[in-house]
């Protein structure tokens, strides 16, 4: 019987310590977005579907994300007028001004060193999508089988929306929001307090166990 207990005071501990240690998933993956005033809000449609009107500014941020909530947004504050300032207007077209941030190298595939961050402005017709202006200025894109952007300008060369641990550090001046994980460094206050907790417990029942025999 205390060979039982103490099994399963075991049993808990390690249940224990394997919560404290799991991290939680994530994707790596080009996140979309569009300029509404001075802040970037999570695009509703992929680039392939989205139909920009002149004027808009529109952003893609490659990095490690869970999700729209806490996606990682483009860096820089450049609005249209600079983005395009060396593109006139021409009649028959449309300007679009894309900001394109290649993340950090936290967040670059193995053996990949992220470019620079660019921007670019996209003369197109006047119906084209974002997809469209996004490879008038930044070939080679590359897209999976299901249409999701994988590349821009060749970066990524290989992957596409692959789950990854998050371990991203939050960067300097971004939202507190994009925070990833917690680290795991050492155990938590909480699981330290949960193991005492279940070596007591464990402690009384084999007590109890000796009381009775």
């Amino acid at each position: 019987m205390i060979r039982r207990v103490l099994l399963l005071v075991l049993a808990s501990l390690l249940l224990c310590a394997g919560a404290g240690q799991a991290q939680a998933a994530g994707y790596r993956y080009w996140s979309f977005w569009e300029r509404d005033g001075e802040h970037w809000v999570y695009a509703t449609q992929g680039p392939s579907l989205a139909r920009p009107s002149d004027g808009d500014v529109q952003g893609f941020r490659f990095a490690v994300s869970e999700d729209s909530a806490n996606a990682a947004r483009p860096r820089g504050t450049a609005d249209f007028a600079t983005i395009c300032a060396k593109t006139p207007a021409q009649d028959g077209r449309k300007r679009v001004a894309l900001v394109i941030d290649f993340g950090t190298p936290s967040d670059a595939p193995e053996g990949e060193t992220p470019p620079a961050a660019r921007t670019a402005c996209a003369r197109v017709s006047p119906d084209a999508t974002t997809a469209e202006a996004l490879a008038a200025v930044a070939k080679p894109l590359r897209y999976d089988t299901n249409a999701l952007l994988c590349a821009i300008a060749g970066y990524p060369e290989k992957g596409c929306g692959e789950q990854v641990s998050q371990q991203r550090t939050p960067e300097q001046g971004e939202p507190t929001a994009e925070r990833k994980s917690p680290s795991d460094d050492g155990p938590s206050v909480g699981l330290v307090a949960g193991i005492a907790v279940v070596v007591l417990l464990g402690g009384a029942a084999i007590w109890q166990v000796r009381r009775r025999g």
